[in-house]
């Protein structure tokens, strides 16, 4: 099985580059895929499939919104902390002119899928009680470029980054209504 990071080993490498670091013969990985960049392109639309699916699954969990709207915005934020180099890779997918546009648009789907979710939550769980009331697509928007500057930042100043990742909780404040 090939992996997402086997095909970007390094710059410049080859489709039998990544055929050897995955141990499959240069005839099978030329059988399946064109090039490279076919593979990363195959590679990369599975994972946003498969976010797409675990998006609708955050909406069947048990939990009540609140809850599962920190699960949602942990994941993300813990994701960052993770694998800053899978963010990085999806604002080059995105920003790359050579991005076949059904990719593009499946990111997109992904991204409104995430953003849907996420306002389903905070208006369920504004609902509750659990979230604050406001505007929850102002929320939304505030969560948003909190997870973009972090994910831009990382690439930056991945160092500092490392160190002093700010805690889940942090961002999570802003949901939670005041307890007095």
């Amino acid at each position: 099985m090939i992996h997402i990071d086997q095909v970007l080993l390094f710059p410049g490498s080859s489709l039998a580059d990544v055929a050897a670091e995955a141990k499959v013969s240069q005839g099978l990985a030329y059988r399946y895929f064109a090039n490279k960049e076919a593979i990363f392109h195959a590679l990369f639309e599975q994972v946003v499939q498969t976010s797409l699916v675990g998006m609708s699954r955050i909406l069947e969990m048990p939990g009540t919104p609140g809850e599962r709207l920190d699960f949602l915005i942990s994941g993300a934020w813990e994701g960052r902390r993770e694998h800053p180099e899978f963010y990085q890779l999806m604002y080059q997918v995105l920003s790359d002119e050579a991005t076949p546009d059904n990719l593009r648009e499946l990111i997109g789907r992904q991204g409104q899928a995430y953003q849907d979710v996420m306002r389903q939550l905070i208006v369920e769980g504004q609902a509750t009680g659990e979230v604050v009331g406001g505007d929850p697509d102002q929320m939304m928007i505030v969560v948003l470029a909190c997870l973009d500057g972090l994910s831009r930042l990382a690439l930056w100043d991945s160092e500092r980054v490392k160190k002093h990742f700010p805690e889940t909780e942090i961002i999570l404040r802003i949901f939670k209504p005041d307890q007095k």
